[in-house]
């Protein structure tokens, strides 16, 4: 593959990325991790706004399904050791403006989606971790929270906030999310150092929401892909937390087994996209540390093996957002550790 790459913006601590339908146009947000401004490009990579000045700590960002532009976001979540007053808020385009109001206030919140069946708009947030007293502190592990999402949001603040209720504790290290489609079904793939888990949502509102543990070793990010094309999805993860490693898994009598490890461990991985690329079904995946490379990953069919090319090297990249324009691939990335972000287009 090759990559013609573009520098759209210097944003320091470029985080978190995110597609938004906006004036009946398509767009990206890319928000940073500290104190930092979101900004707003048009699919070309041009900066049309400055959604905020600050106060950044943005590590998700969800448009609000049907909504013109209004989308949620993480808050002060600067890092694992600096995020008891994280949350989620709920920004709203205005008048040469945007209106931005808590949701709800959610200590070391990092993750969140907004997940649809049978037309109910399910809230599934992922705090990392609920404690802690000193740097490094794990002790206290993160737990996964729920909530129907009401059509009309106008009604949250700071003063009368979402309700959520627990799915699930005891999630020690709850770092990687990814949206799934199961039998056409939106679901929730978790990371954790307990494993990786399928959140499945209720068949309707009334219901319970499905939990699978596909795997119990470690992982910090996760996706499931078919990848070797044989109709069956396997898993790709990278292990463990903020880890070196990355793994293929490949379902065997109902159960996923490790299949195959990159030989070569590069520190810090982190951004992780799966899905097609150039007619392929690939895994994008950066690291933060050492190298500092944004490399791709496919199944060479003829040969049964994996193979990794690069897109990038020395860029540091912190997340990946893949979209196709005018029939080309394109690939936003926040290359954190040298405060660029970056957009690709990736061609055979």
């Amino acid at each position: 593959m090759k990559a013609e790459k573009k520098v759209i913006s210097n944003l320091t601590k470029c985080y978190s990325i995110a597609p938004l339908t906006y004036r009946g146009k398509e767009h990206f947000l890319v928000a940073a991790e500290k104190v930092d401004k979101c900004l707003l490009f048009d699919l070309e990579g041009n900066m049309e706004d400055v959604v905020w000045d600050g106060p950044g700590g943005t590590m998700t960002m969800v448009q609000v399904p049907g909504s013109d532009g209004q989308f949620l976001a993480t808050h002060k979540f600067y890092s694992p050791n600096d995020s008891r007053e994280a949350k989620i808020v709920i920004v709203t385009p205005a008048e040469n403006k945007w209106e931005v109001r808590t949701l709800v206030e959610l200590p070391f919140v990092h993750r969140f989606d907004i997940l649809i069946r049978d037309g109910v708009k399910y809230l599934i947030a992922c705090a990392l971790k609920s404690g802690y007293e000193y740097k490094e502190d794990w002790r206290f592990p993160g737990k996964v929270y729920t909530a129907v999402l009401p059509d009309d949001l106008s009604a949250y603040n700071e003063d009368n906030q979402l309700p959520l209720t627990v799915l699930k504790d005891n999630m020690l290290k709850n770092h990687g999310y990814y949206r799934v489609e199961e039998d056409g079904v939106p679901c929730s793939l978790i990371s954790t150092d307990n494993g990786v888990f399928l959140f499945i949502p209720p068949e309707r509102e009334s219901g319970e929401w499905e939990i699978k543990e596909l795997i119990s070793d470690a992982a910090s990010d996760a996706v499931l892909v078919d990848f070797d094309g044989d109709g069956e999805k396997e898993l790709a993860t990278l292990s463990p937390f903020h880890g070196n490693t990355i793994r293929f898994y490949k379902k065997r009598g109902g159960a996923f087994e490790l299949d195959y490890e990159f030989e070569e461990k590069r520190e810090f991985l982190h951004s992780i996209y799966g899905g097609m690329l150039c007619g392929r079904p690939v895994l994008v995946t950066g690291h933060r540390k050492g190298e500092r490379d944004l490399m791709v990953f496919s199944y060479n069919r003829k040969k049964g093996v994996y193979e990794m090319e690069y897109i990038d090297r020395d860029c540091g990249s912190a997340n990946v957002y893949h979209y196709v324009k005018d029939g080309k691939d394109m690939l936003v990335s926040t290359n954190r550790e040298i405060d660029e972000v970056a957009l690709y287009t990736i061609t055979e």
